[in-house]
């Protein structure tokens, strides 16, 4: 599903990535420790897409990205990747639904398929009674589910998720973490996650430790 080939990156004379390898199958959930400054946040908006490396070569789903337009490298991104990060970035202004249809929006899709794909990953996540509240009536673990169901509006092949439980308490975490494993059973989607927390490294197929740009 996903291939990194030799991936390096530097700002500046900072070589933060030193040729990485990564291979990830198809649905399997890989995570990704290491100390902050590592490089892993970058690494991870390499493969999602939004950065782009210096040297080395990218696969997702045996696409060389690389190659793409500006525009098809955008819809490819929007069609294929689903992110959730630290901090949920969700709009204050718009309704957990509205929220979670802006990428089907974006990708085209009527206001009923887009609505309708919403709040059936709205029950999936038991959020349904929250549909029509704002970020802000929402508790922390409620908002990042709301931007769980956001990652997932378009049926991407691939999530990719930067510290999503960093903000949240032990038990929402906890929820968090179980519901990835449940997603990703019940969609086959991969996963790739960038945590401190080892709780949710140990459940993943497999964990990585990157640490001054390269795997250790």
């Amino acid at each position: 599903m996903i291939e990194a080939i030799q991936i390096s990156k530097s700002f500046g004379k900072l070589e933060v990535l030193k040729g990485l390898d990564l291979k990830v199958n198809q649905g399997e959930v890989v995570s990704i420790m290491g100390p902050s400054g590592a490089g892993k946040s970058t690494f991870l908006q390499i493969l999602g897409t939004i950065e782009i490396a210096d040297s080395g070569k990218l696969l997702i789903e045996e696409t060389e990205v690389s190659r793409l337009s500006q525009k098809a490298l955008a819809k490819f991104r929007n069609d294929k990747i689903g992110f959730v990060f630290q901090f949920h970035h969700l709009f204050p202004e718009f309704t957990a639904l509205e929220n979670i249809c802006i990428p089907a929006f974006i990708a085209g899709k009527s206001r009923k398929v887009a609505s309708d794909a919403a709040m059936h990953l709205l029950k999936l996540l038991k959020l349904e009674q929250r549909a029509d509240h704002k970020p802000a009536a929402l508790s922390g673990g409620e908002q990042q589910r709301v931007a769980v169901a956001r990652a997932l509006i378009n049926n991407p092949s691939v999530v990719l998720a930067d510290e999503p439980s960093g903000n949240l308490d032990s038990n929402a975490a906890t929820q968090l973490h179980q519901l990835f494993f449940e997603l990703r059973d019940q969609f086959h989607q991969t996963f790739v996650i960038v945590t401190h927390n080892p709780e949710l490294a140990g459940m993943a197929d497999r964990s990585y430790t990157l640490s001054d740009g390269i795997w250790q």
